[in-house]
């Protein structure tokens, strides 16, 4: 398949998950492509599975030093790119009460802070007429319980990507946000989270959600590119992946 063929993109969080599924699609399609993660154990795995089809790097974005240095390697190895994904984010479940200011901090470095500064150091790097996405959350406009902080960091991101979107017009780089719901990804999103309460989290998902299941990654995956290849009169929306979640969906009375 040469879909991607002589195409360049940088997955951020691309190595497990739906960026990880991002890849690969790319990858298939004929793309060279980079990616990044933070946990060495996802790293390793990303490395043996995509074997030599992918640059596979680590990269904390929460951290500027390790930004700066990761827009080093995609100038070294890649040069221009055509499309920037930012997938890579963090959660945690807590009610307001609980909220530390360091959990805060963990969860806006990465969601917002590291999303924001990755994408301003790669900006250069990407070719005009190219496009950026942004991985949200459905959250990015709900008021579910014990999502203050991590809602707040995807409502942030979701308004930078709209800005963004307009200040790049001139270059005609296109941006754009994929907001999913319930996916069954092997964290849930919430990589703290014990093995019973991911579970527990999986039900609730199935039972909340219009469609009754949790999408898959590779769902996730196909909205995401179509957002960077085949969306050309569109910037600055929001495309959700819920199964009807944030659409109000209520079915027929029996």
């Amino acid at each position: 398949m040469t879909r991607y063929a002589s195409k360049k993109a940088v997955v951020i969080g691309g190595t497990h998950g739906m960026g990880l599924a991002v890849a690969e699609a790319l990858i298939e399609g004929g793309a060279e492509v980079l990616v990044s993660g933070r946990n060495q154990r996802n790293i390793e795995a990303a490395r043996a599975r995509l074997f030599s089809r992918a640059h596979v790097v680590r990269c904390d974005i929460s951290d500027m030093a390790e930004i700066v240095t990761l827009g080093a390697e995609v100038g070294q190895k890649l040069g221009q790119i055509d499309f920037l994904h930012i997938n890579a984010g963090a959660a945690n479940l807590e009610p307001v009460e609980r909220v530390t200011e360091d959990s805060y901090d963990r969860i806006f470095n990465i969601n917002a802070k590291g999303a924001f500064f990755t994408a301003q150091r790669l900006l250069p790097l990407i070719t005009d007429g190219g496009a950026i996405v942004f991985t949200s959350s459905i959250a990015d406009e709900s008021g579910t319980g014990g999502m203050s902080v991590y809602s707040g960091s995807k409502a942030a991101l979701r308004a930078f990507a709209k800005v963004l979107a307009a200040e790049l017009l001139p270059r005609r780089i296109r941006v754009n946000v994929v907001s999913p719901g319930f996916i069954d990804t092997p964290t849930m999103g919430v990589a703290d989270a014990s093995s019973e309460e991911r579970a527990a989290f999986m039900a609730i998902g199935d039972a909340v959600t219009p469609m009754k299941r949790h999408g898959t990654i590779e769902e996730v995956a196909r909205a995401v590119l179509f957002l960077a290849f085949d969306a050309t009169f569109t910037t600055g929306a929001r495309l959700t992946v819920d199964g009807g979640l944030g659409q109000d969906l209520s079915p027929l009375p029996a």
